[in-house]
């Protein structure tokens, strides 16, 4: 059944068919509830909501765009819904000001996805939040502030701050990655790089 089908039925009130839409999007939903919610319960709530939601406005969608986009509109909202309630998204100021030097394209490719994820979930609210709506999301900064209820300036420096912070990680999950041409193989097994 294409989307399209799927959505009328639901609106016809098919059970079948909101369980079979439930079932082609909730993996990729609850990814992007993961992204701005730290605890897999609350990202799982969230999701459970998000989708309440959409399914009682699912009249409302007017077949423009894209189905998953208007979905993940709906969970992003959701989600910060829910990063609101949970977690004080007060923008976090990182107290290191230095400049940061470029990192090496290597240190992106030493690490999958699940560590990237893991790096991202690991910044504060306000970078993690404001760098998943921007880079991942495609939120522009005057989108941002009306969502989060902040200046677009805020927005670019809270991006910027993330962005460093990232960078900073990735240089030391890399180091940590690569062997030291300094150590010895007995010293590179007992640590687990080797």
């Amino acid at each position: 059944m294409t989307d399209a089908d799927l959505i009328a039925a639901c609106c016809q009130g098919s059970g079948r068919a909101q369980k079979l839409l439930y079932e082609r999007f909730a993996g990729m939903m609850l990814g992007v509830c993961l992204r701005y919610l730290r605890r897999r319960e609350d990202a799982e709530e969230a999701l459970l909501s998000g989708f309440t939601k959409m399914f009682r406005a699912l009249s409302q969608y007017r077949h423009e765009g894209s189905f998953e986009g208007w979905i993940r509109r709906i969970m992003v909202n959701e989600a910060l819904g829910m990063l609101r309630r949970k977690e004080p998204l007060h923008m976090a100021i990182d107290d290191l000001t230095y400049d940061v030097p470029a990192t090496a394209a290597e240190a992106e490719s030493q690490l999958n996805a699940a560590d990237m994820m893991a790096l991202l979930a690991e910044l504060p609210a306000g970078y993690r939040t404001v760098f998943n709506l921007y880079a991942l999301e495609g939120f522009t900064h005057p989108e941002i502030g009306e969502l989060l209820g902040i200046s677009e300036g805020t927005s670019k420096s809270q991006l910027s701050k993330a962005r460093a912070m990232l960078q900073r990680r990735l240089l030391a999950a890399n180091q940590t990655a690569t062997p030291s041409s300094n150590a010895s193989p007995k010293e590179l097994y007992a640590t687990g790089r080797y």
